[in-house]
C-alpha cells in the first residue's frame, strides 16, 4: 500500500518562496512562430547580403503601402496619469464609429529619394496592385537615376505573390529581392510611413 502525504500550502506562500528566489509572475511574452523550414530560409538570404557592396543597395527600389487614419490611430495610445484619473479627459482618446475612416496609399523609395505617391481608392487587390506597379513603377525608378537597371523589392503580402504579379515583375523588373517568407519587414519605406503616421 501506497502512503499519500497531503500538505496544505497558501498560494501566498508559494508566491512569496518563488519571488524569494527571484521568479516573478508576468504575462508570457508572444513570438511569432517561424517554422524550421522559413528559417534556414531566412539565414540563407542574410548570408547572401552579407557580401553585397554598398553601391548594391543603391539600385534597390523598395515598395510598400500603407494606411492612415484618419481619426486617431489603429494602435495603443499610452498615456501617464495617477491612480483613478483613467476618465480625466486629457486622458481620454475620443473614438468614431468604424474609426473614421483612412487614406491607402503606396509608394516606392531608393537610395536616391522617394518614388511616386498613389492613393488608393477602396481595398487593394492584385488588379489594383497590378495597375499601381504598371503606372508607377518604371517611372519611379527612371525619376529617381537608376532607370531599368534596378532591384525590386517588396514583402510577401498574398497581392505581391499573386500569378499576375509575379509574371508583371518577372518580364518588367530586372532584377527582384526574393525576401523569404515570415521574415521581418525590413523595408526602410516603413520609416517614412511612421514619421508620417506621427506628424499628421
Amino acid at each position: 500500500m501506497k502512503n499519500v502525504l497531503v500538505l496544505s500550502i497558501l498560494p501566498e506562500t508559494v508566491r512569496r518562496v518563488l519571488r524569494v528566489a527571484g521568479l516573478n509572475g508576468r504575462s508570457a511574452r508572444r513570438k511569432f512562430f517561424v517554422s524550421a523550414k522559413n528559417r534556414k530560409l531566412r539565414l540563407s538570404f542574410a548570408k547572401s547580403m552579407l557580401n553585397k557592396p554598398e553601391t548594391y543597395w543603391n539600385n534597390v527600389l523598395f515598395a510598400d503601402k500603407s494606411k492612415f487614419y484618419i481619426f486617431g490611430s489603429d494602435g495603443r495610445i499610452m498615456v501617464w496619469r495617477r491612480k483613478n484619473e483613467e476618465l480625466n479627459p486629457k486622458n481620454l482618446v475620443g473614438t468614431v464609429k468604424y474609426g473614421g475612416g483612412g487614406v491607402l496609399v503606396w509608394r516606392c523609395m531608393s537610395a536616391s529619394g522617394l518614388g511616386n505617391l498613389v492613393f488608393i481608392d477602396g481595398i487593394m487587390n492584385h488588379a489594383l496592385y497590378l495597375n499601381i506597379l504598371r503606372d508607377n513603377l518604371k517611372l519611379s525608378a527612371q525619376n529617381l537615376g537608376i532607370g531599368n537597371n534596378f532591384v525590386f523589392s517588396q514583402d510577401n503580402d498574398p497581392k505581391h505573390t499573386a500569378l499576375n504579379i509575379r509574371l508583371r515583375c518577372l518580364y518588367n523588373c530586372p532584377q527582384n529581392l526574393k525576401i523569404p517568407p515570415q521574415s521581418p519587414d525590413l523595408n526602410p519605406i516603413e520609416h517614412i510611413w511612421r514619421e508620417l503616421e506621427v506628424r499628421v
